[in-house]
């Protein structure tokens, strides 16, 4: 079983790299929104995956309020940023 969590945590390592990469590059500012979203997503898994290697769920009330977070902070910033790029 600790085969599935190594190549588990390598493929969640390896996304994070390329969604750094999408926020470095990313031509508009919508972009490195989605960007960040997807970084808290790729968080939420990691220590996910982590309670899951220790056997211990005491953290489910921390990958709730973190989840709701990056769901409203990115909510929030498409709203502000809505009227102030063209879409192309």
């Amino acid at each position: 079983m600790t085969i599935v969590f190594v190549i588990t945590f390598t493929l969640l390592v390896l996304a994070g790299l390329l969604t750094l990469v999408r926020l470095v590059l990313g031509p508009r500012t919508l972009d490195r929104i989605l960007a960040i979203d997807v970084l808290v997503v790729l968080i939420i898994a990691g220590t996910a995956v982590g309670m899951a290697v220790s056997g211990k769920g005491t953290n489910i009330s921390l990958l709730v309020s973190v989840a709701l977070l990056g769901f409203v902070g990115t909510i929030s910033a498409v709203r502000l940023t809505e009227g102030r790029e063209e879409h192309r």
